[in-house]
């Protein structure tokens, strides 16, 4: 997935890679939404589907750089007349390593109070006949290609049609699933009280900070420390203006160091060549380390970040 790209701030941007709308105080998944999600994560996004409809700097963050991917998704499900709108609580987008090597798959889940009655009514009147994977039926969503599955009447997973089967067999222990990712679960631990938050595992997150330090990154002390990247965890919050704060764990103290100096090297580079408002915005980005870890921390009022995203710097982030 194309998450993040060319600047400290597309982190920031990685958050609203999601679908939005319409705030509890947590995303939290269920253990039948974890189990649903299979082992070989690269990057998991959950969003509390009611936390971004109340923030106007959300919603326009989210129309400019929702991933294609994941737009896709969003158009399905909102079409399919499953009144996700009214009904979701929470949404996960789960991009994971097929178990074939056939590349990435992207799995949504939705958990709500679902009128899952209405729903299978509305089937039966439409002559939708699901297909069966053992116990489990999965329905077509029109005629878009995806396909969904309730796995009860809170939870339900939709997407492309193998990459809900391969949801189903996780959810049936016939290939291992998220909770059985221990580093991943300890990550999730921290970040779930959140309303946005992500988890990118070590592969996701190399990729991630190459984009991040731009031509920084070709750097020997890149290659130094490319490899002793763990995995990485970001949050974002829309209730009081919009912050951000990103962890990438490292192997050890030296390299999360090495690696904060390399980013604080690419802030004062920007700030030379940024307009005024793309330089304050820098200067409320907060770099550090501590403990083995990289810390990435941004702040600003509404109205700063709706200034900033018409900006040529957040424009060559998204592009």
């Amino acid at each position: 997935m194309k998450i993040m790209k060319q600047n400290l701030l597309t982190a920031a941007v990685a958050a609203a890679a999601i679908m939005a709308p319409t705030f509890a105080s947590a995303a939290q998944l269920s253990s039948d939404a974890k189990s649903a999600i299979p082992k070989d994560i690269q990057q998991l996004i959950v969003v509390d589907y009611h936390a971004m409809q109340n923030s106007p700097a959300a919603m326009e963050l989210k129309d400019r750089v929702l991933p294609p991917e994941l737009k896709r998704l969003e158009t399905a499900l909102k079409s399919s007349g499953l009144k996700v709108d009214q009904d979701a609580d929470v949404l996960a987008f789960a991009a994971f390593r097929d178990p074939a090597g056939q590349g990435t798959r992207i799995v949504g889940i939705a958990q709500g109070q679902f009128h899952t009655r209405e729903v299978m009514a509305n089937f039966v009147k439409n002559k939708t006949k699901p297909e069966q994977r053992r116990n489990t039926s999965i329905y077509p969503m029109g005629s878009n290609g995806m396909s969904v599955v309730f796995l009860n009447q809170t939870t339900m997973v939709f997407g492309d049609r193998s990459a809900v089967e391969e949801a189903v067999d996780a959810r049936d222990g016939l290939t291992p699933d998220f909770l059985s990712n221990s580093d991943m679960v300890n990550e999730m631990a921290v970040v779930d009280t959140k309303a946005v938050w992500s988890l990118l595992d070590a592969k996701g997150t190399q990729t991630m900070m190459k984009s991040v330090l731009g031509d920084a990154a070709q750097l020997a002390d890149y290659d130094t420390v490319k490899n002793r990247m763990k995995s990485s965890r970001y949050t974002m919050d829309f209730q009081n203006g919009v912050k951000f704060d990103m962890a990438v764990v490292m192997s050890d103290t030296i390299t999360a160091a090495t690696a904060a100096t390399l980013m604080k090297g690419v802030s004062i580079m920007r700030k030379t060549a940024g307009s005024p408002l793309e330089k304050s915005a820098l200067e409320q980005t907060t770099i550090d380390s501590n403990s083995g870890t990289l810390t990435v921390a941004y702040s600003s009022s509404d109205s700063q970040f709706a200034s900033l995203l018409t900006s040529p710097l957040f424009q060559s982030v998204v592009k």
